[in-house]
């Protein structure tokens, strides 16, 4: 079996902590979905932010980073996966 390693890459992140919806709101909408113009909402209700990737609809619960990506697609991580695969850039 061949084995492979991530490319480094510097990525944006933010953590969702459940209040922050002011900074999550400001990283991720840019007004270039084509269903509501923003790329992710807040749900008050369930306190999850719902992101709008290439691949649909997802979810992210308080605690999951919402990473974006190389090509501006936005996505969730949970923080185990993200603390190991990521490290910040100072």
């Amino acid at each position: 079996m061949r084995q492979y390693r991530k490319k480094p890459i510097v990525i944006e992140a933010e953590q969702w902590n459940g209040d922050n919806v002011t900074e999550i709101l400001n990283f991720g909408n840019s007004g270039i979905s084509p269903l509501w113009g923003d790329d992710f909402k807040v749900d008050n209700k369930t306190k999850q932010v719902i992101i709008l990737t290439p691949e649909g609809y997802v979810f992210a619960s308080k605690g999951d980073w919402i990473i974006k990506g190389i090509k501006g697609e936005f996505y969730p991580c949970k923080p185990d996966i993200f603390e190991a695969t990521y490290e910040l850039v100072e």
